[in-house]
């Protein structure tokens, strides 16, 4: 028996590969919540951040958040990949500024904030890293390294960083200055005055 018009009509049902589609888009947005709301839970409470806090704060079920990291270092590693391609991104960015030495001064800047930030915990996954290279899953390191020997060389070449540093000794002083200001919360201009002897050092007068 056929409907009338004035009847309404059901909603087509969606096809399995919509609904695959579908829940693979939700889990992808899931587990976009979570990374973001264990980067700010990290940022303010440190690597030891409640996972039952992140999870309500993503606005998830706690068995939502197991399901995609099963482990506290497994999301600590998600955070700090999601970290390191947010920093490499701005340093893609950078390549094309007018001024190299200034890109790469506004770089290193970002880096060492990078490395500080968390209490401590980029600087120390940092270290995991150089002792470990497959520890996290990824090269960070190696990666870092990269992004900086990409703006260090556009500064060389313009005449306005010094020919003999190299990108691994410069990583390693930004580095050095993370860990040795981790816990100086007496100075909190420290390690940014440190940074500018380094940056100074970088330059060619």
């Amino acid at each position: 028996m056929t409907k009338s018009p004035s009847e309404p009509l059901e909603p087509p049902k969606p096809s399995e590969p919509a609904r695959g589609r579908r829940t693979r888009a939700d889990a992808r947005r899931n587990r976009e919540r979570i990374v973001e709301a264990a980067r700010e839970a990290f940022a303010e409470s440190g690597p030891e951040a409640s996972l039952n806090e992140i999870a309500r704060r993503a606005g998830v079920g706690p068995g939502t958040l197991y399901r995609h990291f099963p482990t506290r270092p497994a999301l600590l590693t998600a955070v700090l990949q999601d970290r390191i391609d947010t920093l490499c991104g701005r340093a893609e960015e950078l390549l094309t500024a007018d001024s190299p030495d200034e890109a790469l001064a506004e770089w290193l800047r970002a880096f060492l904030a990078h490395a500080r930030v968390n209490q401590g915990m980029g600087g120390s996954l940092l270290i995991e890293e150089l002792e470990k290279p497959d520890a996290l899953g990824f090269d960070c390191h190696q990666r870092i390294q990269d992004t900086a020997h990409g703006l260090l060389a556009r500064a060389q070449r313009s005449g306005t960083a010094r020919p003999d540093l190299t990108a691994p000794d410069l990583v390693q002083l930004v580095v050095g200055i993370a860990l040795s200001t981790a816990h100086a919360t007496a100075d909190p201009a420290q390690p940014d005055r440190l940074l500018t002897l380094v940056l100074d050092a970088v330059r060619l007068h």
